[in-house]
């Protein structure tokens, strides 16, 4: 009989030390696993990971309907609600019914994650509230800290989940907050000429995340300089 042994790819994923220190944490893991407990058997972690791409779907719908009226923009924001259950209950409940898939899992998640985030802000970006060019330099800042947190994961065995107390899932509700300040507010000039105050707050989270970057690099950089030069 052979014995298959984990590749080192995997056995990597398996070890994953998960760093999640974002303000919701505690009371978000209280309901995950609340809501795992009363899953029915035939929702499984795939019909949750499409379930959450579906509500990244009705997110970009709204957003680019709302330039018929402002009123679709409660489409986006039923969609945040939808893209939050599926993408944090999928992984959840994998692990609370011991049917992981490490590798599978991850794979698929953190792609799914990629390409609701393009979704999303490609749709704030064809919004008659915010120019496409600023929501692109935030989609590079928040793909730019996904690629330091994936790398991270490689060479350090350390998935970073959250950033200066924040996660996804107090990013969306700030995403759900901007959303009730345009429906309020309006499109329309602002203060800033050809730049909206909309603009304005979401190219200030692009640059954030661009630090973040730029910090977290330098100091993962540092680290594992350290960690090398001690092998020597």
């Amino acid at each position: 009989m052979t014995i298959q042994r984990p590749s080192s790819n995997q056995a990597a994923t398996n070890q994953l030390d998960r760093i999640q220190q974002n303000w919701l944490a505690a009371s978000e893991r209280r309901l995950l696993n609340w809501l795992c407990a009363r899953m029915p058997a035939w929702v499984t972690p795939d019909v949750l990971t499409s379930t959450g791409m579906v509500g990244a779907l009705m997110i970009f719908v709204g957003y680019v309907a709302s330039n018929i009226g402002p009123a679709w923009l409660l489409l986006s924001i039923m969609g945040y609600v939808v893209q939050w259950f599926g993408d944090s209950m999928d992984g959840s409940l994998a692990r609370f019914r011991h049917v992981e898939r490490p590798s599978y899992g991850y794979f698929i998640d953190h792609s799914c994650d990629g390409l609701a985030t393009l979704l999303i802000l490609a749709g704030i970006g064809l919004s008659p509230f915010v120019t496409m060019d600023v929501a692109l330099i935030t989609l590079a800042g928040y793909l730019l800290l996904s690629i330091h947190a994936y790398l991270s994961a490689r060479v350090i065995g350390e998935f970073k989940l959250s950033y200066l107390s924040a996660g996804p899932t107090e990013l969306r509700l700030v995403l759900i907050a901007l959303t009730v300040m345009m429906m309020v507010l309006g499109a329309g000039p602002g203060l800033f000429g050809l730049w909206s105050g909309f603009d304005i707050f979401v190219g200030g989270v692009g640059a954030i995340l661009i630090i973040l970057f730029v910090l977290q690099t330098l100091v993962t950089g540092q680290r594992l300089a350290r960690k090398d030069s001690g092998r020597s």
